[in-house]
């Protein structure tokens, strides 16, 4: 049940009255709207017939006065305030807001479809594979050093460089090789790793391959005579078959100084890219001459006053030859120093044409199965220690 003292009653009054004082405004307006609600609420909270007549009477009066004076919403709609806000946040369909979002124009739509067409014209990119037409009398090589000095030294006819794409294009050896063959007139093609790996049989390639004619021995002997003052020193290779141990036999034959390298054209390994990469490259720069027969070499050789100089293991059989250890030995004249190849060494025919046998003395006492070094080991202190003992012609 509500209760209204005659008091809060007249007090109700006045604010009503008040506010018909006030000039027309969003917020008198407002709340005489709201005025007219609670006015209202109070007035039928509770059933007529139990309430004094003075207090019913009051009430009919303050009802009929609150319904007078009830807010015209329309006019509130019609006020600036209210026109701003319809403004500022528009409340659309969603059908017609998804119509307006994808709205173009016909000029651009004419344009979509053009570029459309043109699209479905053009032909699809195909990514860079490498061209292998034509590459009968060609091979592949691999690794930097390799390529730039097949490319520096003149001694190949290279066709194309094929270059990692991606970060390595980036790094100071590959742009080396590349302004190389730019030089040189080479094409220059971007291809995948994926291709690179297929091309030197996944061996390492350092991002570049050089698609260049085939080395091969030199039979005829073109290197010019030159006014040295110092010993010759050939290194006379023989059967030597894997192309780790004679690359790694011409990198150290190179970097010593070996005026020559000659090897049988018999049970050898051909010189092939693998030799070139083991090599780092020094295969391209050194000339290897191949023979068919060794022993007439070796017999003219000797007629001119070389002298033949074979190796043997630390623990080999005795021989009527004079074997001497390494460190020993000095060079004199004119050298010819034999290698014989993995496994078996120098054939007989070979030893018997030796005049002096070298060893390497083992710094320990050596176990079964390992008395031997690696034959390109092997190559590289025997070449050290003769050209480190020879002396001036002068």
């Amino acid at each position: 049940m509500w209760l209204f003292t005659p008091a809060h009653q007249h007090r109700m009054l006045l604010v009503c009255t008040r506010g018909l004082n006030k000039p027309a405004s969003v917020t008198g307006a407002v709340s005489l709207f709201a005025s007219y609600h609670k006015t209202d609420h109070l007035l039928c909270s509770e059933d007529s017939s139990s309430i004094n007549p003075v207090v019913r009477r009051r009430r009919s009066v303050l009802k009929s006065f609150s319904i007078q004076n009830k807010p015209d919403m329309s006019d509130w709609e019609k006020s600036p305030v209210s026109k701003a806000k319809r403004i500022e946040k528009p409340v659309l369909p969603k059908e017609i807001q998804k119509r307006d979002q994808f709205r173009v124009s016909s000029e651009l739509k004419k344009l979509s479809l053009e570029d459309s067409a043109e699209r479905e014209r053009r032909p699809p990119r195909q990514r860079s594979t490498p061209d292998n037409s034509k590459s009968d009398n060609y091979e592949i090589l691999f690794g930097i050093a390799p390529c730039i000095l097949a490319l520096t030294q003149g001694r190949r006819k290279a066709r194309r460089l094929f270059v990692k794409d991606g970060d390595s294009l980036n790094r100071a050896s590959v742009i080396t090789v590349c302004e190389e063959a730019h030089q040189r007139g080479v094409q220059i093609q971007r291809v995948s790793k994926k291709d690179l790996d297929i091309m030197c049989a996944g061996r390492v390639h350092q991002g570049v391959c050089l698609q260049a004619s085939p080395l091969s021995y030199l039979t005829k002997d073109s290197t010019p005579k030159t006014g040295s003052n110092t010993i010759p020193l050939w290194l006379v290779l023989e059967g030597v078959q894997d192309p780790m141990n004679l690359g790694a036999i011409l990198r150290s034959a190179y970097f010593l100084g070996v005026d020559r390298v000659a090897s049988s054209l018999r049970s050898s390994c051909p010189l092939s890219p693998v030799v070139s990469k083991a090599s780092s490259g020094a295969m391209e720069a050194i000339g290897v001459y191949g023979y068919e027969n060794l022993e007439d070499m070796l017999k003219l050789k000797v007629s001119q006053g070389w002298q033949v100089v074979g190796t043997v293991g630390a623990e080999a059989p005795e021989f009527q030859i004079p074997v001497t250890q390494c460190s020993d030995f000095k060079m004199t004249r004119p050298t010819l120093l034999l290698m014989g190849g993995e496994g078996e060494g120098l054939s007989q025919k070979l030893l018997s044409m030796c005049q002096t046998l070298l060893t390497i003395p083992a710094g320990r006492e050596l176990s079964p199965g390992i008395e031997s070094l690696n034959v390109s080991v092997a190559t590289a202190i025997l070449l050290h220690s003769l050209l480190s003992s020879r002396k001036s012609t002068r």
